[in-house]
């Protein structure tokens, strides 16, 4: 089979950094999928590992954590799909990616695809809407339904609003009643965070603090952080509620200060989406139910895909194209490769 890997952390812009490869087909077993893959996305996720340090590798290192595609052989030990069904999902951080024409992802962190939209809508969506659907209805606690009179709204500061997973974080927060709070800085950016259902748009080049006061706030309930949690740690902390909630994705470079949390009672959780897969929790197919509910609301138009650019067919030249988009750090929403030659 067809595959794009890599063998040293290269600069994007050399033709090394990205290969196209040749595989063997894996075999099939236990839990797992034979997944022919038809789209894949590009996460920031992606960039890390290609950049990580390491020693030249003597085989590919296949990488890639959306896809698209049809299952064409079962595992023993599945239940949950059959022989021809499209799924969608964003795999394991310990396996084999899905920059490849076929892949093994275990059937329990997998989902039906909806029915009602593109390929290429389809891949820009798994990783980042199962990071933002556990940020919100896991870590940060937000209850699934829609506030009463009883129970007002409350609201969420989205930090990095217009990013692939604040896209999705904007649309869910929306649909379980919140009033969104999103940070932007740039026209286009402001522009897509209110499309996708943002109340309010601050700037995190400014100080948020200020920013947030100016709405009328002096708090906020829930604080979503999904770029530079150094950066924006101590604000986070004066803006939350009294036993209000954090919950961030990405990883401090410093020492962070709990103790600023401390009066307030306030809850900090991380984040990270492969944790489950990662440890094989009991609670593992949660992400195969979040990603069959995902697709439930795409298909009933009350969340959209986040997809931006769209490029084929697969390989190698345009994965890293798809890299030096995700790294240029201006990327709205999701970039996606379709197809094979």
């Amino acid at each position: 089979m067809k595959a794009v890997g890599f063998y040293a952390p290269l600069p994007v812009e050399s033709q090394d950094s990205l290969q196209d490869v040749t595989l063997p087909v894996p075999v099939v077993s236990g839990h797992d999928l034979l997944v022919q893959v038809a789209a894949v996305s590009v996460n920031p996720v992606d960039v890390g590992v290609r950049h990580a340090k390491r020693r030249p590798l003597s085989a590919p290192k296949i990488i890639g954590w959306d896809a698209y595609g049809t299952v064409t052989a079962v595992g023993d030990q599945t239940s949950l799909f059959k022989v021809g069904d499209k799924v969608y999902y964003a795999g394991s951080f310990k396996r084999p990616g899905s920059d490849s024409q076929y892949q093994l992802v275990d059937e329990r962190i997998v989902g039906l695809a909806p029915k009602s939209i593109r390929p290429e809508e389809i891949a820009a969506m798994p990783l980042t809407a199962l990071t933002a659907y556990e940020a919100l209805f896991e870590q940060l606690q937000i209850p699934l339904t829609a506030p009463s009179q009883s129970h007002p709204s409350k609201t969420i500061l989205i930090i990095n609003g217009a990013g692939g997973v604040g896209s999705i974080a904007t649309q869910l927060a929306k649909l379980a009643g919140l009033t969104v709070i999103s940070t932007a800085s740039r026209p286009e950016s402001i522009a897509w965070t209110k499309a996708h259902g943002a109340d309010f748009v601050v700037n995190h080049r400014n100080d948020l603090v200020h920013e947030v006061h100016q709405l009328g706030l002096k708090y906020v309930d829930y604080i979503l952080e999904l770029n530079d949690l150094d950066g924006h740690w101590n604000e986070m902390c004066d803006l939350i509620k009294p036993s209000g909630h954090i919950a961030s994705i990405t990883e401090n470079h410093r020492p962070i200060n709990l103790k600023k949390l401390t009066k307030k009672r306030g809850t900090f959780a991380w984040e990270w989406m492969y944790a489950k897969s990662y440890y094989g929790t009991d609670d593992l197919q949660s992400q195969h139910d979040i990603l069959n509910q995902i697709a439930a609301w795409l298909d009933q138009g009350l969340i959209s895909s986040t997809l931006t650019k769209a490029l084929t067919p697969i390989n190698a030249a345009n994965l890293r194209l798809a890299h030096q988009l995700v790294e240029s750090h201006h990327m709205i929403g999701k970039v996606v490769v379709r197809g094979w030659d």
